[in-house]
């Protein structure tokens, strides 16, 4: 299995617009960041994590030629903003698009893309076939197993997932024990550190380090990185041995 990074950044990406901050003006590519997606490759299934509004780019530079499903972790715009651009790979492999999400996801995707949905024969909009799922039971796509895990954003639910060994959690700032009994055992860890202030719904990175060196997991790497974190080599230097800041394009091996 491989990992992409597809984005690392927050809901308004790094650099942030009319920022002039040492992390936004930074020549470092590692400090540029889009919204916070991967990229999960198996035997058999190519599978976006998010499609949020830099999905298009994502998808080119990627060189994503082919994509077998969407799974959405949640409804906020950064996750889901980019859904329309289906519409190239409905033509090119001449089916719809699976999209896995609860059903809470499910509305929001219906009232934010509704011409796809009240206009199902208008042609040229995207073909999608919405699977549902249930956040206490594990699904697979072509084979590839995904366990979700719940996590609390402020008030709303996300859902993390667990792919064999790798556990991939963005937008949270609560874990319940027993969801994080789900992520023990895993090699790679993906961890929500946004900045180094408290936020209503995001883990700051000291809380993400904590809930890292508290699970048995080899290897931590962070993401949705806001600029307010710093610069991504200074941040890096402080990091525990075994943890690590992501950057868009970073790629794990299984």
């Amino acid at each position: 299995m491989k990992i992409t990074f597809l984005g690392t950044g927050t809901s308004q990406g790094v650099p942030l617009i009319g920022c002039h901050c040492p992390v936004c003006t930074s020549a470092n590519k590692k400090d540029n960041r889009l919204r916070s997606a991967i990229l999960v490759e198996a035997p058999g299934a190519t599978v976006v994590i998010d499609a949020g509004p830099d999905f298009r780019y994502q998808m080119l530079r990627a060189k994503v030629n082919n994509l077998d499903a969407i799974v959405f972790t949640h409804s906020h715009k950064d996750h889901v903003a980019g859904l329309d651009d289906v519409r190239a790979y409905n033509y090119f492999q001449q089916k719809a698009m699976p999209v896995y999400a609860t059903p809470e996801t499910q509305t929001v995707l219906k009232r934010e893309f509704s011409y796809v949905f009240d206009n199902p024969t208008y042609p040229g909009i995207p073909q999608l076939d919405l699977v549902t799922l249930d956040p206490d039971q594990p699904f697979t796509i072509n084979g590839l197993e995904f366990i979700p895990i719940r996590v609390q954003h402020y008030k709303m639910e996300v859902l993390g997932f667990r792919i064999g060994k790798f556990t991939y959690i963005t937008d949270a700032n609560y874990i319940a024990p027993e969801q994080l009994d789900k992520v023990n055992g895993s090699d790679t860890l993906v961890l929500t550190a946004l900045r180094h202030e408290k936020h209503p719904s995001h883990f700051t990175l000291a809380e993400s380090i904590e809930i890292a060196q508290s699970l048995d997991v080899k290897q931590t790497y962070f993401t949705h990185v806001s600029h307010q974190l710093g610069l991504h080599n200074d941040v890096n230097a402080t990091l525990p041995a075994n943890m690590q800041l992501a950057y868009d394009g970073l790629v794990l091996e299984f």
